[in-house]
């Protein structure tokens, strides 16, 4: 699809209801010829949130920001009729599909959608990098999904996200809504003011990395609250924010309202993970520890990670007899609407903190798996012991399990 609004949205990056409310862009009456949407009252004034999607869980947690701030004092109802999600899709099939059915969702919600197809060949990038420029200059808020993604960092660096911040509670600044377990990671490499680099990448990055470097600096510092800038992290995950950063809990308040509870199977589920696509466990000892989760647990269905690959998928079901299932939405998402087993086991991941906010009060059992050091690989990053360990260790609503036992 070529960039623009998706289908169902409206034009201009304004939303159905923000269309019909008086004294905004669609309702104003007596507008001068040629001022923008975003450019309402006097030049130069910035209105409403713009933010950036790369993944079906980020969209999903930029649902429960939306809610969260509609639905409490710190909104007063502005967030909806003002925000715009800007899509911008990997090259992952099923990641494509489940981010059709979340920006159908948001529409749902009233929210405007526009899908950029900012990685589609070589002239790409820059289109879609002009076609953002005017609403980045005039969003008075910027929300990221990924802060550690290069383009979200050259579109930030765009951004004007200085002098937006009205005081405690109101729009304006920068919020960085939940990526999973990223989000650890950047909040603690934001308290001491280091570069971003993920959790699971080894080294500094080479020549590409140093090209980058200062519109990542840009980026960082544009993530970093100044007196003339807010910061707020929205985030399920077990965080301490530095200081003059705001944490917002993310409770999945969208999640059970809209969908659920789920009927249950009895049975057990196991998550997969993309630990092997990420080059951080071997694969050999993943496909071992699976089966024998399988067969501690009886375990009947295998929740397929988007970037998991089709041939060890098939290897996994032809090992273990489970039912591959490719989820069309985010876990918490199906999990919610159901039906899922009673029991659900997964190796440390973002559903791991996610998924009992998400079932709670359903009777349904979360249980981590611990990754033993022997399973990583040479190549792992010399964090993903300890990173991995913390993921597990601070899942309060999970129940702990051992490393997967040996084979009989």
């Amino acid at each position: 699809m070529s960039a623009g609004a998706v289908p169902g949205g409206t034009p201009g990056g304004v939303s159905p209801q923000s269309a019909r409310r008086p004294g905004t862009a669609g309702a104003r009456r007596g507008a001068r010829p040629g001022r923008r949407p975003g450019g309402v009252g006097r030049p130069g004034r910035r209105t409403g949130t713009l933010a950036f999607v790369e993944s079906p869980v980020q969209l999903l947690n930029v649902l429960e920001w939306a809610h969260t701030r509609v639905h409490t004092a710190r909104g007063e109802g502005e967030v909806s009729g003002g925000l715009t999600v800007v899509v911008l899709p990997p090259r992952e099939a099923m990641a494509r599909g489940q981010l059709r059915r979340m920006a159908e969702l948001a529409r749902d919600e009233g929210i405007t959608v526009r899908w950029e197809e900012a990685r589609g060949g070589a002239g790409a990038p820059l289109r879609t990098i002009a076609s953002l420029l005017g609403p980045l200059r005039r969003a008075a808020q910027i929300v990221v999904g990924d802060p550690f993604s290069r383009y979200v960092q050259l579109l930030l660096s765009l951004a004007r996200t200085e002098g937006a911040a009205p005081g405690p509670g109101g729009p304006g600044g920068v919020v960085v809504v939940d990526d999973g377990t990223a989000t650890m990671e950047f909040v603690t490499q934001l308290a001491r003011g280091e570069r971003l680099v993920r959790w699971h990448r080894r080294g500094a990055g080479g020549a590409r990395a140093a090209l980058f470097a200062p519109v990542s600096a840009s980026a960082r510092r544009r993530m970093t609250p100044s007196a003339r800038r807010r910061v707020e992290v929205f985030s399920s995950m077990p965080v301490e924010a530095p200081e003059h950063v705001s944490v917002i809990r993310n409770d999945f308040a969208w999640t059970r309202a809209r969908f659920g509870p789920p009927a249950l199977t009895g049975g057990t589920d196991l998550v997969g993970t993309s630990l092997v696509e990420t080059g951080v466990v071997d694969p050999e000892r993943y496909l071992e520890a699976v089966a024998s989760l399988t067969r501690a647990h009886g375990a009947t269905r295998y929740f397929a990670h988007r970037r998991e690959s089709p041939e060890k998928l098939h290897r996994i079901a032809s090992g273990t007899g489970l039912e591959i299932v490719r989820p069309d939405l985010p876990l918490e998402l199906v999990a919610r609407r159901g039906p899922v087993g009673r029991t659900i086991v997964s190796f440390p991941s973002t559903v791991v903190h996610t998924l009992p906010l998400a079932l709670a009060g359903t009777g349904v059992t979360v249980a981590v798996c611990d990754v033993d050091p022997a399973w990583l690989t040479e190549g792992a990053s010399p964090r993903a012991r300890g990173f991995l360990s913390g993921v597990t260790g601070t899942a309060r609503g999970a129940r702990r399990l051992p490393s997967a036992p040996p084979a009989p």
